[in-house]
């Protein structure tokens, strides 16, 4: 499965690309599904371009991007940085559980390493949202381990933040093995020039991944601004795109595997 992150945390003047009001991310969920994507992760944003768990802003979004992509899942954050208060973080989830069906999310991510995080996937749970885990380190793995998945947990998202490409895929390994074996599809994605390489280690061992303005704002190579969500999604599908195919191919999309040893003739296999 591939899913679409299109904005994330980043802020609102980032880059022109870059969608943030729900009009701007409808028409990119639009683009992305029909090219095969089955889910999007948005992080919705109030007319002031401020993230926000508010659930007019929540309805708002969701309901404008299902208008236009009627069949994609359509998940949220509910992260520590929009509102830090987990007790208002419940009581906020609570109030989404009253947003029409059309207009509710299908899905959240919840960050383990977070105070609360068991209480918010009850929250969510309690008003038949899924829950997506979010594992940033291999304590977070070690911790939901020994946890046990919550109710109503959809999937769960290994995330690896070292963004140096010559080790986000080592840190992955890293944290698939504390993981283990869970009984839940395992989402894998990195960020910024991490992004690519652990994106093909994913797609390599038949895991779900991810890609979008969230994770990256650079296609493969590591040069160019990607001109939108739906020219990074036709990357991560191995498609052509614009003529820039073989820099990717030559690029530095692969050089994190090579120097992690992933990849034939890399300088880690002539070291071994």
């Amino acid at each position: 499965m591939l899913q679409c992150c299109p904005n994330g945390a980043r802020p609102a003047d980032v880059y022109p690309a870059v969608p943030m009001s729900p009009r701007h991310l409808a028409r990119d969920a639009r683009a992305v599904a029909a090219l095969g994507v089955e889910s999007l992760h948005v992080h919705p944003r109030d007319r002031d371009g401020q993230e926000s768990l508010d659930p007019r802003v929540i309805g708002t979004v969701v309901d404008t991007i299902r208008r236009e992509a009627p069949d994609l899942e359509i998940g949220v954050t509910t992260a520590r940085w929009v509102e830090p208060d987990p007790l208002k973080r419940t009581e906020i989830i609570g109030q989404w559980g009253r947003l029409p069906r059309h207009a509710r999310p299908d899905v959240a991510a919840v960050n383990v390493h977070e105070r609360g995080w068991q209480r918010v996937c009850a929250a969510l749970d309690a008003v038949d949202i899924g829950v997506e885990l979010g594992v940033w380190t291999t304590g977070d793995a070690v911790q939901l381990k020994q946890a046990g998945l919550p109710r109503g947990t959809v999937r769960v998202l290994a995330e690896v933040t070292v963004t140096d490409p010559d080790t986000a895929v080592a840190e992955a390994v890293r944290i698939l093995k504390a993981l283990g074996p869970v009984p839940a599809p395992i989402l894998l994605h990195g960020e910024e020039a991490g992004a690519w390489p652990v994106l093909e280690y994913a797609q390599r061992n038949n895991l779900d991944c991810r890609i979008g303005f969230e994770d990256t704002l650079k296609g493969p190579d590591g040069t160019w601004l990607a001109t939108g969500n739906e020219e990074l999604v036709r990357y991560a599908q191995g498609k052509d795109v614009g003529g820039r195919w073989d820099r990717r191919r030559n690029g530095a999309r692969t050089g994190g595997l090579r120097a992690a040893g992933f990849w034939p003739g890399s300088r880690a296999e002539h070291r071994r």
